[in-house]
């Protein structure tokens, strides 16, 4: 089956956390950016990476890489594509683009002329004109035009990768799907630990805990992607990836504690974790953070409190994050702490000094994942 380049984006500082995850799943990494990692692949792997990648937003498989200075050359390159080999005539086609070129002014304008030179190719090679829009859930290609270099992709996930199709009812300080997982592999907790996640809201970071010690495949919460449209999809192949991903799936042998203080989070994240399949190997318990479960094995308490973006939620909430700190030092010891957090101020309230700070953006806010170590006897006694 016929290589091509693959390159999975994602979020600012996603991008060592995603390139370990390739590598587990048995690929070679050939590019690492801020943005994105890109390997060689078929489209075969890009199926098995849309159904186990946990962090990517997105799988794109390269078409061709050309140089164009203008509109009407991009259409000319464009036309040449044989795209009656790769696209249904008959299907629903998206253009989504990334394009920095000072003679594009409007980007609109370059997604409409990638539209026309395929749609036009179509038309002329096979009598038929698809329809096409805005909605990804068909058939979509991606353009990135940057100054004259041009690289056009098949989307093979269509909508992103990013929602792992189990969140119905979304929290009060939401992380998504992907970045929760990306903080959680990005921690230290080995999947045989027990995770303790107060403040647990709608139940993301227990679910992806869960998820991961289970390992559980996400893309298998999901019934189609952009793959699914493109001429050629190897149905068997698809089946097969999945009947693979289910045989790999393993009991979960750690403990999982979910608490919130609020009955209807509890209900909402019960929920979430009923549509991920993983409520079973989850305890939920509705408890002020203070009185949480902290079993005495190792592992990790993992919180994402609130950040206080609006004016007057800082003053009420630095009390909040100075009663974390006072909750880490009695009841945590021999466990590693964790905070994430868009309020670097707030942080300051917990009283306890960092071993690590690792960067993250949700949404556009600057964040941080914050580990404390919570020594059980002193510093000293560790040594």
């Amino acid at each position: 089956m016929e290589k091509s380049k693959i390159v999975l984006p994602c979020p600012p500082y996603i991008a060592p956390v995603l390139r370990q995850e390739i590598e587990n799943l048995g690929y070679k990494v050939t590019h690492e950016g801020p943005l994105d990692v890109a390997l060689e692949g078929t489209k075969t792997d890009c199926m098995h990476l849309n159904l186990h990648l946990r962090t990517a937003n997105k799988v794109l498989f390269l078409i061709k890489s050309f140089k164009a200075n203008n509109p009407d050359k991009l259409y000319q390159q464009l036309y040449q594509v044989k795209w009656e080999e790769i696209l249904d005539e008959n299907g629903y086609l998206c253009i989504t683009s990334y394009v920095n070129n000072e003679k594009i002014l409007n980007t609109q304008f370059a997604n409409v002329r990638v539209k026309d030179a395929i749609v036009d190719r179509l038309k002329d090679k096979t009598g038929i004109r698809p329809d096409s829009g805005p909605l990804r859930d068909q058939m979509v290609v991606f353009l990135h035009w940057m100054e004259d270099q041009v690289s056009i992709y098949l989307d093979t996930s269509g909508e992103t990768i990013s929602k792992h199709g189990y969140r119905k009812i979304p929290g009060k300080a939401p992380m998504n799907e992907s970045l929760a997982a990306a903080t959680i592999l990005a921690s230290n907790w080995k999947p045989n630990q027990v995770f303790i996640n107060p403040m647990c809201g709608s139940g993301t970071l227990a679910i992806e805990a869960a998820c991961i010690a289970a390992n559980k495949a996400p893309g298998l919460n999901r019934e189609k992607f952009g793959f699914h449209y493109l001429k050629g999809f190897d149905l068997d192949a698809w089946e097969k990836l999945k009947e693979e991903a289910i045989h790999n799936e393993k009991p979960i042998e750690c403990e999982i504690i979910a608490g919130d203080n609020s009955r209807m989070a509890i209900q909402a994240a019960k929920q979430n974790a009923e549509e991920a399949g993983v409520a079973d190997a989850i305890t939920f318990e509705k408890k002020d953070f203070r009185d949480s479960t902290i079993p005495e094995s190792d592992g990790v308490v993992f919180l994402n409190p609130e950040y206080g973006e609006r004016l007057g939620e800082e003053e009420e909430l630095a009390n909040v994050y100075s009663q974390i700190g006072d909750f880490f030092k009695r009841d945590c010891k021999g466990k590693t702490g964790y905070i994430f957090t868009g309020n670097m101020n707030l942080a300051k309230k917990i009283g306890l000094r960092t071993k690590r700070r690792i960067p993250f953006m949700n949404a556009k806010i600057e964040c941080r994942l914050l580990e404390y170590e919570l020594y059980a006897g002193t510093k000293k006694d560790k040594g």
